[in-house]
């Protein structure tokens, strides 16, 4: 079942990036929390004059507090006669009103067919870790995990690609209630860069809760060396979690990239998204 715009509205499409510092995530939440979704939203509202109306977006990925975002995508369904008057100038009201820790880059009517969360083809996120021992450049403490042991990067990216494909992420998840931990990532690798970080990049169809970062903490346990580089996938294979995974700290993790099929082919991804996968 496609999610369906109702006559009378437009779907337009967010292209957006923020810091989740102070964020309590993306989520609008009950008890009223900073977060991403309730401060664009509350924008939207002011610059397009809606007095009490508020326009909820979907979003392509639900990031968790404190995780940035760099290439974060929403839709919104807006009124199309609130469409027609502010499409022109919404993107430079949006910035007058928004805090400066999040950005709405793009403002667009998207194709028949598009739903930001479950038409997209797969996400990208890099977790950023520094190893050196006097600790992280100061400008980049909000970005990148300072790890107290020394990195074998080469290790670890062995150990990431194994754990490339399809399999149910059980292991590495927080398990949701009606929800499959069957995910496929595409593709998994760990880097070095000229200044010294280490990168993991990851790239899935979808992501389960907490996994990104509970592979990110078992690499980094193969890394510095205290298990071997075969463990991560043994964990995996035992299907449960292990006490000795930890979910390391969100402010590392950055969305960097979300992609979507041609727009003839969008309906289509929308049916395969929704159907539980099994194993």
């Amino acid at each position: 079942m496609s999610d369906e715009v109702q006559p009378g509205l437009v779907r337009v499409r967010f292209d957006l990036s923020y810091d989740g510092t102070a964020f309590h995530g993306w989520a609008r939440q009950a008890a009223g929390e900073r977060t991403v979704q309730a401060e664009v939203e509350e924008a939207l509202r002011t610059v397009t004059r809606s007095g009490a109306a508020v326009y909820p977006l979907t979003v392509a990925g639900r990031t968790d507090a404190g995780v940035h975002a760099r290439g974060q995508v929403a839709h919104v369904d807006l009124p199309a006669a609130v469409w027609a008057e502010h499409r022109e100038k919404l993107l430079k009201r949006l910035a007058g009103r928004l805090p400066r820790d999040v950005r709405v880059w793009s403002a667009a009517e998207a194709a028949p067919g598009f739903d930001a969360r479950f038409a997209a083809l797969w996400r990208r996120y890099v977790y950023r870790v520094g190893d050196r021992p006097g600790g992280v450049d100061p400008l980049l403490r909000h970005h990148v995990l300072w790890h107290d042991w020394p990195l074998d990067v080469a290790v670890m990216d062995a150990a990431a690609k194994s754990l490339v494909g399809e399999h149910d992420f059980a292991a590495y998840a927080k398990k949701r209630e009606g929800a499959t931990t069957i995910r496929e990532i595409l593709d998994f690798g760990v880097r070095r860069t000229a200044d010294g970080v280490v990168e993991i990049e990851v790239r899935a169809d979808a992501f389960c809760h907490n996994q990104v970062r509970s592979m990110v903490g078992a690499l980094l346990f193969v890394g510095d060396g205290h298990r071997g580089v075969d463990w991560p996938r043994a964990v995996l294979d035992a299907g449960v979690r292990d006490s000795a995974v930890h979910v390391v700290r969100p402010h590392g993790l950055t969305l960097e990239e979300v992609a979507y099929p041609d727009d003839a082919l969008l309906a289509e991804r929308q049916r395969v998204a929704r159907a539980v996968r099994v194993r």
